[in-house]
């Protein structure tokens, strides 16, 4: 069995007990190799002993027994441990089974999840037999549970999702609670239940996690006193020192949105910064064209470059996430007990493995794809693609509000005051602005307003890739914007771009119509395409994958779309409510 969660079971723990002892022979060992100690902080040189997916003996000796041992030569290989995702969103277009598969080629051998689109997507029972499905994965997957829905949703809809939360909490698979993006209902609105969710994590003997972008020493001390202990929000290297001062463990982020890891590593090397035992590097969720360049490898690589102490640099990947969230036991390490996760390295300061170990089988080998394919059962969770039973007409798509949403940049949205005559079929290309609507997944309800900045001409684009699962539908021409809706329907969900009347990108996204179930690099491309095409028709900011997913998240300022209607974030009130259909 491979582990991945649970502990070993006695037989297995005897079976690497008699591998010491020549009673049977490991199943691989990396010969006279040179290996970080992650414990002594030291580079040193010996043999590392591997049976079937743990890590058993690392010494000068070598086994007595060889029986069918596979031994791989280690003179001029550097082997450090798997490095360690702890805060990935993976859902951004590709989903939980390509990106782990992605990020083990590059090292990257655990992956602590965010569980917001199974809450939107599946119920607990089923969605918890998805956890279990995944542990058939090359790499250790770990899951947090979310406290808030990062949006605001229909009564009746809060309240289904939050009967899930508890037991989200318990399970064996999430370590840590959060990320908490409604703090300012905590800490302002009082919010007793999210605070007794927090109380229940930690007794569980588990993490909370915040997300706390530029907020006030303050801030930060009253959400430690709540129950916070780690934050990956921060900007600036100012904002990592002070995090770190106040005892947070602090993410230090490298992401399509915030690419802020240059500059904070940057700058504390410049501080003669010493506390790294309190960071991990994090990519946030990127969308897929950002991971070209690695996933924490590349993390390592640019603090290496900034400066930051060699063995210092691993760690951050390695032992310090493993320690946050109590699995060094098992993670973060080569020494004896721990999972075999090694990465083989051509010298120390290349972070990007030619060769990767994972749960003790070969993902890559010199540069070559050599891992055992593996299916999900996708289906069985009903992560199946969109089927709606109900259809739109160009009536329904009638904006008389006086109030749209103004892009400041990709994912920041203003109110601004309507004064385009919007009762007509298509708007002019004189101006930026665009017909908008979010439709319920379910068809029960809209809601009508208009987009400025995301496109000068575009006819339509349609998407079930959203916060929530539903529907947005945006664009100048509402019989494009028909017509964009039902080819995306048609496809099984997807992003689907019309332009008179003729479809001219398509993108599916069959589990779900969130994820697609195409390889990582191919939903690279599509997505290059994608910003190309958009680009086209106007759209002049770097994400649009984070533009279409943000446009109902209500953690950010300062409009949004939401199943409500369109609501002021700040002022939490619903500017226009969401009309039935």
């Amino acid at each position: 069995m491979n582990e991945q969660r649970f502990r070993w079971r006695n037989k297995q723990l005897r079976d690497h007990a008699d591998v010491i002892d020549g009673n049977l022979a490991p199943t691989k060992v990396l010969k006279h190799i040179t290996y970080l100690n992650v414990f002594l902080k030291q580079w040193m040189t010996g043999n590392i002993w591997i049976f079937e997916d743990r890590i058993v003996y690392v010494g000068t000796e070598m086994p007595p027994n060889l029986e069918g041992t596979e031994i791989i030569e280690g003179d001029g290989d550097y082997a450090v441990p798997g490095y360690i995702e702890p805060h990935a969103h993976p859902f951004q277009l590709y989903n939980p089974q390509s990106l782990a598969e992605y990020a083990a080629w590059t090292g990257t051998t655990t992956v602590i999840n965010d569980n917001l689109m199974w809450l939107f997507l599946t119920d607990k029972k089923k969605a918890f037999s998805l956890l279990e499905e995944c542990m058939k994965l090359p790499v250790s997957m770990f899951w947090w549970g979310r406290f808030d829905f990062q949006t605001t949703l229909r009564e009746e809809k809060q309240e289904k999702l939050e009967e899930q939360l508890p037991e989200w909490f318990t399970h064996d698979a999430v370590v840590q609670g959060g990320e908490l993006t409604a703090w300012p209902e905590l800490l302002y609105g009082k919010d007793d239940q999210i605070l007794h969710w927090m109380q229940e994590v930690r007794k569980a003997r588990k993490r909370v996690e915040g997300h706390l972008p530029g907020a006030s020493e303050n801030t930060l001390t009253k959400m430690k006193l709540l129950g916070l202990d780690g934050d990956h929000e921060s900007m600036t290297a100012d904002d990592v020192v002070k995090r770190v001062e106040l005892g947070y463990e602090t993410g230090v982020r490298h992401s399509s949105i915030r690419p802020d890891l240059p500059q904070i590593m940057e700058g504390l090397a410049g501080k003669d910064f010493r506390a790294f035992d309190r960071l991990m590097y994090t990519t946030d969720g990127s969308t897929p064209g950002f991971y070209k360049d690695g996933v924490i490898d590349n993390c390592i690589d640019i603090a290496l470059k900034a400066g930051i102490p060699e063995i210092e640099a691993y760690l951050m990947a390695t032992i310090y996430p493993a320690r946050h969230f109590g699995l060094d036991e098992r993670l973060g390490a080569l020494s004896p007990g721990h999972i075999a996760h090694v990465n083989l390295l051509d010298s120390k300061d290349h972070p990007s493995p030619h060769s990767v170990l994972a749960k003790g089988e070969w993902v890559k080998k010199r540069e070559k794809d050599v891992h055992t394919k593996v299916k999900l059962d996708w289906a069985s969770a009903e992560i199946v693609p969109l089927s709606l039973d109900w259809s739109l007409d160009v009536e329904e798509l009638q904006f008389s509000m006086p109030v749209g949403m103004d892009m400041v940049n990709d994912v920041i949205m203003k109110p601004y005051a309507v004064e385009s005559n919007t009762s007509v079929e298509q708007l002019p290309e004189t101006t930026n602005e665009a017909f908008l609507t979010l439709l319920d997944r379910e068809g029960t309800w809209k809601v009508n307003t208009l987009l400025r900045g995301f496109t000068s001409s575009l006819g339509a684009l349609s998407s079930s890739y959203s916060t929530t699962g539903d529907i947005i539908l945006l664009g100048k021409s509402k019989e494009d914007m028909v017509l964009a809706f039902e080819r995306m329907e048609e496809i099984g969900g997807g992003i689907v771009l019309v332009h008179d009347k003729k479809v001219v990108f398509e993108m599916p996204l069959a589990y779900g119509g969130m994820m697609s179930r195409e390889p990582f690099e191919k939903l690279m491309e599509q997505e290059s395409v994608l910003k190309e095409k958009l680009c086209e028709y106007g759209y002049c900011f770097g994400d649009p994958v984070y533009t279409l997913f943000f446009l109902s998240s209500t953690h950010l300022p300062y409009v949004r779309i939401t199943p409500r209607g369109l609501m002021d974030v700040k002022k939490k009130e619903v500017l226009f409510p969401a009309i039935m259909r």
